[in-house]
């Protein structure tokens, strides 16, 4: 693989910091993340407990806490292995989160999960439940996100917020998914490179998963840029919304613009991976042409065994609402899981993250 330009960041040679607008330059800027509570999120899960089985669901409140420390504390406390404790998903340290987990107990006394709370921890329910919590078993996320210091035309924030509400959002991946500074990518690159060295399985599909992670959110910036990442193209994979279930669409007619338009079904971008895309026609040379200079890393992929898959290109923004008071600006909304809630915020506001001095 080509080095990156001397004295250029490893990920601004790759891609933007901030992915491209679909709606324009930003309308405002302020900050976020001053606080845990400035940033609540909750998991929307699939289906309720159903009441009987090995595995106990647990419903925690944490603030300030990684999600596998919060796991590691639950294998603690049952005295299983730390395999026994599995989440839908991973969610931000600095914020206020409402999660669920499973602990596989088979046999052994259930503890008393009261023994976790702090300040920062609370259980809030826990039942019995016959299967264990995978990964991805969310149908979304609710969030409420304050930013502070807001400062821009409100008037254009408005609009811009209708906007999205209407549209929805380009499905990006955050930047967090590509570690601080980009370093999972770096680490991705040099396990393609065979400059990496022995690593563990779980950071190895960490860094698998950030460099899939780049190339659609690549493609994706093409489709930005052109002004049809919320539209089918000839040969298009349309995915279902809430569903991994997808269809090819050799050319759009008017009952699939219309299912478009009512946010039922989404064009798609490539996961990379072994295997067809699944796309053809003008759909095939915008994915080829998009990452025409990222050969080397989708045959990386290929070579560590990723299988080709496919991610919706838009989100569905739904039960938005907002408040503007002063320079506070409240957004409530649920998006689909595996969608950034900063991702939203990046296609209204430039956002800066840290504490504040006023309380």
């Amino acid at each position: 693989m080509k080095p990156t330009p001397g004295g250029q960041p490893f990920t601004e040679h790759l891609f933007p910091a901030r992915p491209l607008r679909a709606f324009g330059p930003a309308v405002g800027r302020g900050v976020i993340r001053a606080r845990p509570e400035d940033f609540q999120v909750e998991e929307i899960p699939p289906c309720a407990p159903d009441g009987a089985g090995e595995h106990i669901l647990l419903r925690i409140e944490k603030r300030g806490s990684n999600t596998t420390w919060v796991a590691r504390q639950l294998a603690q406390l049952a005295g299983v292995p730390q395999r026994d404790v599995s989440y839908a998903g991973l969610k931000d340290r600095h914020a206020l989160t409402r999660q669920w987990f499973s602990v596989r107990l088979a046999g052994r006394p259930e503890p008393d999960w009261k023994a976790l709370e702090s300040d920062d921890l609370r259980v809030l329910e826990s039942a019995r439940h016959g299967r264990k919590l995978r990964r991805g078993a969310l149908r979304g996320n609710r969030f409420r996100i304050r930013v502070r210091e807001l400062a821009g035309d409100r008037d254009a924030l408005e609009r811009r917020l209708m906007q999205i509400q209407a549209n929805g959002i380009p499905n990006y991946f955050g930047e967090q998914r590509f570690g601080h500074g980009g370093g999972n990518l770096r680490a991705a690159r040099d396990l393609f490179n065979g400059a990496l060295g022995r690593v563990g399985r779980q950071r190895r599909g960490l860094y698998i998963s950030a460099a899939r992670s780049l190339l659609f959110n690549l493609v994706l910036a093409h489709r930005v840029e052109a002004g049809n990442w919320n539209r089918i193209l000839e040969g298009e994979q349309v995915a279902l919304d809430g569903s991994t279930r997808r269809f090819h669409a050799q050319r759009p007619d008017d009952e699939l613009l219309a299912r478009l338009r009512a946010m039922d079904i989404h064009p798609s971008g490539p996961l990379w991976g072994r295997g067809d895309a699944g796309v053809s026609g003008e759909a095939a040379k915008v994915e080829s042409e998009a990452l025409s200079a990222f050969g080397d890393w989708k045959e990386g992929l290929e070579h560590c065994g990723a299988e080709m898959d496919r991610r919706a290109l838009r989100a569905p923004v739904r039960e938005l609402e907002w408040e503007i008071r002063g320079d506070r600006l409240l957004l409530c909304f649920t998006l689909p899981r595996g969608s950034y809630a900063t991702v939203l915020l990046g296609q209204c506001l430039d956002c800066s993250t840290g504490p504040i001095a006023d309380p």
